[in-house]
């Protein structure tokens, strides 16, 4: 960031917070965000609700995103909402629509401690003794995101759907549609997906990337849910899918619940927090949903690589995922069958 940056980016500070003046002390480039850049900045504010010396974070767009993605203006009226309905989430601190200070739109929310890449959670040692209690307080945070229902004029970006797995299925085929090359296994998927669609009992708001990694953890207990820009309005069980799924375990596969562990202690703690009964079968079907999804959002990341939109080893290599991938997903829909 150049100095002009800099200075633009403490006087949009200073004055979204009310304080005399505000002074950039540091910015440092934050790990993780395929989708967006994350930067931690250190101001010095004069004055204002931020009086004093805070640490911040600034997230903006990457140079380019994939199409189920949101923007961080959109990303910030989720976060804010969530903010006020009292889910741990980091304080959204102020939003710049227009390029403003640094060229990108962006937001800026508070900065909190914690462990956020999945791989080391799932073998933090004290995760490992006290999983329970993390699922636990990650199913009431769950339960308290899902009180929200449409329709909310704070949301009016957000289309609400007749019906929330036949809605996937037309957007995965039409990614797919969209990448030239054969893919065959998650055809055959998203057929089978299709004609065994259940309903959907009611709609809410699901984070949408609910999983190990987009989530604080602070000597094994939950600091902040991070990560809004897959928000929509769908089935509860989309997000338990999307925790439970075996993709995301970091290689804990026998911890069935995210990696930290055992699939009914999460299941029930969800189900006492709601007072939502959750139905097995259907959710095995929303696992195999989250798998294919991943697996096509595997191939929209490496297409950004490949169109020259983005030059990212990382992307290139997101495709990769693919055959393992396809082998969790003919898993899951033999399970399915077999129900």
């Amino acid at each position: 960031m150049i100095e002009a940056q800099r200075r633009a980016l403490a006087a949009f500070l200073a004055e979204a917070t009310g304080a005399e003046a505000a002074e950039l002390l540091e910015v440092t480039r934050l790990g993780g965000g395929a989708i967006q850049e994350n930067r931690a900045l250190e101001v010095r504010f004069s004055g204002g609700r931020l009086d004093g010396t805070r640490r911040l974070v600034l997230r903006t767009d990457a140079p380019s995103r994939i199409a189920p993605s949101h923007g961080r203006i959109e990303e910030f009226r989720i976060l804010e909402l969530a903010w006020r309905a009292g889910v741990k989430v980091p304080e959204p601190i102020a939003r710049c629509p227009d390029p403003g200070p640094i060229g990108r739109p962006f937001y800026v929310m508070r900065h909190l401690p914690g462990e956020a890449r999945g791989i080391r959670i799932v073998r933090d040692p004290l995760v490992r003794e006290h999983g329970d209690l993390l699922l636990a307080e990650l199913a009431r945070q769950l339960a308290l995101i899902h009180t929200i229902r449409p329709p909310r004029p704070e949301l009016d970006f957000l289309s609400v759907p007749e019906e929330a797995a036949p809605r996937r299925i037309r957007e995965y085929r039409g990614y797919l549609d969209s990448i030239d090359a054969a893919e065959p296994v998650l055809e055959y998927a998203l057929r089978r997906l299709e004609r065994t669609a259940p309903e959907s009992a009611e709609l809410v708001l699901v984070h949408g990337d609910f999983r190990t990694g987009n989530f604080l953890v602070e000597e094994g207990r939950l600091v902040a849910l991070l990560d809004w820009e897959f928000a929509s309005w769908s089935d509860p069980l989309e997000d338990l899918g999307w925790f439970c799924a075996r993709c995301w375990r970091f290689g804990a596969i026998e911890r069935e619940a995210g990696g930290i562990g055992d699939r009914e202690v999460f299941l029930r703690a969800y189900e006492e927090a709601s007072g939502r009964r959750v139905d097995r079968e259907r959710l095995l079907y929303w696992e195999a949903m989250a798998t294919l999804r991943w697996a096509v959002i595997a191939l929209l990341q490496a297409q950004r690589h490949r169109s020259g939109a983005e030059s990212s080893l990382e992307l290139a290599l997101t495709a990769h995922l693919l055959p393992g991938l396809e082998q969790d997903l003919l898993a899951y829909l033999t399970r399915l069958e077999g129900e």
